[in-house]
């Protein structure tokens, strides 16, 4: 038997939303969440240290937008790098492979995932934010196994970009 989900109103003030550690880097603070919105999408800002990537991954499930807020990141989509500051916006459709890495420090992305399909992904790659905390350790094989157990994402490889910098 199929369950019928109901989206909530929602409504979130600048700094409201569940705080979590993720585990690829980054603080993640939950706009809207997948049973929050029927399951129509998955809403977080990610506040990100300098120099953060992610590896090569896809969504095989969702489209990833990301809406950068303050900061820039190089975006490497399908093949191709992009830099993107404060106002650009990069769609990865379900199956691209995507990764980027942070330029600048204090960084800020909108991230929404549609449909809210990976919500079990990222809670098993994240935790509660303890009051003091404002990073921790990354650990890619903590995000592999959560894809793997959730799915939500499906890591390619390594991060594509060159070491140090740029």
């Amino acid at each position: 038997m199929e369950t019928n989900k109901t989206a909530s109103a929602i409504v979130r003030q600048p700094g409201e939303g569940s705080r979590r550690w993720f585990y690829g880097g980054g603080v993640h603070t939950w706009k809207a969440t997948e049973d929050e919105t029927g399951g129509a999408f998955l809403l977080f800002e990610d506040e990100m240290a300098l120099h953060k990537v992610t590896p090569l991954h896809t969504h095989p499930d969702a489209d990833e937008t990301m809406y950068v807020l303050t900061g820039e990141i190089l975006m490497h989509m399908d093949g191709t790098e992009h830099r993107l500051s404060a106002g650009g916006v990069a769609i990865a459709p379900r199956g691209v492979p995507h990764a980027f890495k942070v330029l600048q420090d204090g960084t800020r992305v909108l991230c929404l995932h549609t449909p809210g399909s990976a919500q079990a992904f990222y809670n098993e790659a994240s935790e509660p934010l303890a009051p003091g905390m404002d990073d921790g350790e990354v650990d890619f094989n903590r995000i592999r196994e959560s894809g793997r157990l959730n799915g939500g994402i499906h890591i390619i490889g390594p991060p594509p970009f060159p070491e140090p910098g740029i």
